[in-house]
Formats: C-alpha cells, sequence, structure tokens
C-alpha cells in the first residue's frame, strides 16, 4: 500500500527574535511584503489524520489560530533554544481538545533541558490546566503514527541539534555543520528544508551561501531556507538563489 501523502507547512520561518524585530527600522522590518513578516522558526508535518509539530515556537498560539491548527498528535524537538520551546505551554489547549497526553520526541539532553526549564509541567502533581506530556527519548530511527522518523545529529556552534528525515524530506534548523555520518542519512532528498539564516558570517548557523553549498553537497532535488534574519529580503535576494532553492516564509507549504 501506498503511503500517504506528507505535507510539510512552514508556520514560522525566522529567527530567535522574529521579523520585524523589536525597535528595528530597516527595509525589511518596515517591508509590506507579508513574505518578510517571520514568526520564531517551526513547522507543521501532516498525514492522514495525523498532526505533528517541530518544536513549539515561541509564537505557536498565533501559529495555530492562523492555520486553524486544532490538533496536535506529537512533537519532535530539535534543541532547546528559547525560540524553538517556549510555546509549550501552548500545547495544553490541545490536550483540553483531545483528552489525551501528547508525546515529545527528542534527544535524551533535550528533554532533560526541558524538564528543567518548565519543572512545573513535568513535576508530579495534580492534573490541573498545564501540559500533559509523555517524553520519549530518541537516539535512532522510530515509527511514529506509520511512517520512519529518522534523527540526525547536526552542529549548532558547539552545541548539538536534532534534525529529521521523514521520507524523502529533511528538516533541519539551527545548524552551522552537518558531520560526514549525517550528510550519509541524508542522500536522495526531494525536500530539504535548512538553515540558512543571513548572508554574513555567523557562528552558529549557516549562511545562505554555506547552506546552497550544503544543499548541494547533499543533491537535494528542492531546498527551502529558512531561520531567515531581517537581513534577508525575500523577493530582492531570491534573484540570488539557485533555480531549484527558495527562501522559506509563513505559510508556505510542501506535499511530497
Amino acid at each position: 500500500m501506498a503511503e500517504e501523502p506528507l505535507t510539510l507547512t512552514i508556520l514560522g520561518s525566522g529567527t530567535s527574535s522574529g521579523v520585524p524585530v523589536i525597535g528595528c527600522d530597516c527595509s525589511v522590518c518596515a517591508s509590506h511584503d507579508s513574505r518578510n513578516r517571520r514568526l520564531r522558526c517551526s513547522a507543521l508535518l501532516a498525514w492522514g489524520e495525523y498532526r505533528v509539530l517541530i518544536d513549539t515556537a515561541t509564537d505557536l498560539r498565533e501559529q495555530a489560530l492562523t492555520h486553524e491548527l486544532k490538533r496536535v498528535d506529537a512533537v519532535l524537538y530539535t534543541h532547546c533554544h528559547a525560540d524553538h520551546v517556549n510555546g509549550i505551554d501552548d500545547l495544553r489547549c490541545f490536550n483540553a481538545l483531545s483528552g489525551k497526553d501528547i508525546p515529545i520526541y527528542g534527544a535524551s539532553w533535550v528533554l532533560e533541558q526541558l524538564k528543567h526549564n518548565f519543572s512545573y509541567v513535568f513535576r508530579e502533581q495534580t492534573r490541573g490546566f498545564r501540559p500533559q506530556l509523555r517524553s520519549v527519548e530518541v537516539s535512532g530511527a522510530f515509527e511514529l503514527f506509520g511512517r520512519e522518523i529518522v534523527p540526525v545529529v547536526l552542529h549548532h556552534g558547539h552545541d548539538k541539534v536534532i534534525g529529521y528525515r521523514i521520507g524523502r524530506m529533511a528538516y533541519l534548523t539551527d545548524c552551522s555543520e552537518i558531520p560526514v555520518a549525517a550528510r550519509e542519512q541524508l542522500c536522495d532528498l526531494d525536500l530539504l528544508v535548512i538553515d540558512g539564516l543571513r548572508f554574513r558570517h555567523h557562528p552558529t548557523h549557516f549562511t545562505v551561501d554555506e547552506a546552497v553549498e550544503m544543499a548541494r553537497l547533499l543533491q537535494a532535488k528542492r531546498v527551502v531556507l529558512t531561520h531567515l534574519s531581517h537581513d534577508v529580503d525575500y523577493e530582492r535576494d531570491s534573484l540570488q538563489l539557485p533555480e531549484h532553492v527558495e527562501f522559506a516564509y509563513d505559510g508556505l507549504s510542501v506535499t511530497l
């Protein structure tokens, strides 16, 4: 039996500050182009009836309302930086809608940091209006609602983060290097979503040019650059990209 189509929607394409940046009057922050308005970085995977978040970004509430998201069946966490996890409390609304706990998947160090940062969520106590979550540690490929999910270890400066491959799609955010072992897990991709923060050097993120070069090495067929800063103007800078590479924007949806 053929697998059901897999849809990835970019809920947020922005860096940790979001775009516009508070107090900034640069041309991108002042732009009227909706593709230059960027919530904090996250994505939604959908196949069949299932809805799976990649990260709970700071702006999860706004993202859920915009996309009329009424169920979350699981969360895949990449790492524990604030912009990728601070929306965790909004998961309680999905618990209320479903009446079920939500499994959250992540590497051991990610889950440990979540439990430290959001101890009220994980503390044993009377159930109240707080997220009801079930932690699932991942260290290798696992099955989720009939699909294989492959965690991929990346470098984010001196830190480690987890990217995820699902079928012929991979989502790699907040990375500045992809180790050789990880590259071997990322061949034959129809869609690669990858960190491409800005054009200038950054110690913990790929630049646009570095992301394009990495995508060339991986030979991905379609490439979407995400986690974009206000240095990137969607219309102006798209002219510099190779034909098969594009900038993400909030709401971009791709079905494989």
